[in-house]
């Protein structure tokens, strides 16, 4: 093979290759956190008034995985009062896997999700509640099995 020939098959190797790169990019899924990030972004000052009110509360918000499910617990002060807020359970390598519940919290400040309303994966679990015109914030890991 003369060197016309290897300079030949060397262009069409690199062209190869571009096409193939060109094609991973082109095919790579790209997920956004949230799809309005800019304005979740302007109110994020209010996320982080709600976890220096939550810090401020007599224990952490607590979160576990048991047989029954997956048990989130708010703190003492919580219990027996009108709550209202959202769990966000936020997979971040996995945009399906994403849940969102409204706070449905026991008198004692207990909720309860069935096993098999989350699917297995590492979370971030995102809570965020209001009582008394107070809005609060809590983000714990979770692995569900």
């Amino acid at each position: 093979m003369n060197w016309g020939n290897k300079l030949l098959v060397t262009f069409i190797v690199f062209g190869a290759g571009m096409l193939y790169l060109v094609y991973r990019s082109v095919n790579t899924n790209y997920e956004l956190v949230e799809k309005d990030y800019y304005k979740s972004e302007l109110r994020y000052q209010q996320v982080i008034d709600g976890s220096n009110r939550a810090n401020q509360l007599s224990s952490p918000v607590k979160i576990m995985q048991t047989d029954a499910g997956i048990t989130l617990e708010l703190p003492a002060e919580m219990k027996n009062k009108n709550i209202s807020g959202d769990v966000w359970f936020y997979c971040a390598y996995d945009q399906t896997k994403d849940k969102k519940f409204p706070l449905q919290l026991s008198p004692e400040g207990i909720q309860v999700f069935q096993p098999t309303a989350v699917s297995a994966g590492n979370y971030t679990v995102k809570i965020s509640w209001s009582d008394d015109g107070k809005t609060y914030f809590s983000e714990k890991n979770l692995s569900v099995l």
